[in-house]
């Protein structure tokens, strides 16, 4: 099956397959990236409160409703644009969950395990697509036109969180490779690494500009991607 082989030459060519003959497929795939994105917020604040800060839950941003999670230019506009003018990469953002760090039990420890957490859960909601992947080779499934189907399908939604997830450990303010970045480095540092936080995303739009940050991301996410599918027919 043609398709099959083509998928593991790059993470970018699921993505790519879906503006094309698998075009059906894409209604499905965008609610599977929203189910991603909102995964992420949703384990931010699901650690928060397992670090002793409540502040998402009682603004009741515990819930994989996505309509609160919805930041129109991260969710909506971005990733639109992204498909249209067939970038070869798309990611987004949803709406950030409220955390008042003063509230852990632990500073150090709640802003590096919240800070990480939505990484985290992207890898391994990529990591599960992966598996059902495997599976299906193992059974034959991916001969039939439904495993077919659901391959590119979990294929191109693994793409998105490897790529969600690389892109959010960039330690560029406010992303949250910064936050992680800015409890481990000494104190005199880190109040001048948070003094860039206001021009954060336009240095991130500059480097994504000039080709360097999506070079970057895609660069590690096909280290990622490989590793994940290793095994599976080229």
């Amino acid at each position: 099956m043609q398709y099959y082989r083509i998928l593991y030459q790059s993470m970018v060519v699921p993505l790519s397959l879906l503006m094309g003959e698998f075009i059906h497929l894409l209604p499905l795939w965008i609610v599977l990236f929203f189910f991603s994105v909102v995964m992420h917020e949703v384990a931010h604040g699901y650690v928060a409160l397992r670090c002793g800060d409540d502040t998402a839950s009682l603004m009741g941003r515990l819930t994989l409703n996505p309509i609160p999670h919805i930041d129109p230019v991260g969710t909506i506009l971005l990733p639109l644009m992204l498909i249209v003018l067939r970038a070869g990469i798309i990611f987004g953002w949803a709406k950030p969950v409220p955390i008042n760090p003063y509230n852990f039990y632990n500073y150090r420890q709640g802003m590096i395990k919240v800070s990480l957490s939505g990484v985290l859960t992207n890898f391994i909601i990529a990591a599960v697509l992966a598996a059902f992947v495997y599976l299906f080779n193992l059974t034959g499934f991916h001969e039939t036109t439904a495993g077919a189907n659901l391959i590119i399908l979990f294929t191109a939604t693994a793409s998105i969180n490897i790529i969600l997830g690389i892109f959010n450990l960039v330690p560029i303010p406010p992303l949250d490779g910064s936050n992680f970045l800015s409890v481990m480095l000494p104190d005199n540092l880190a109040r001048f690494y948070e003094s860039i936080k206001p021009y954060g995303f336009f240095i991130i739009i500059i480097l994504f500009m000039l080709g360097i940050l999506g070079s970057i991301i895609l660069f590690f996410g096909n280290i990622l991607y490989r590793l994940m599918f290793m095994g599976l027919p080229l």
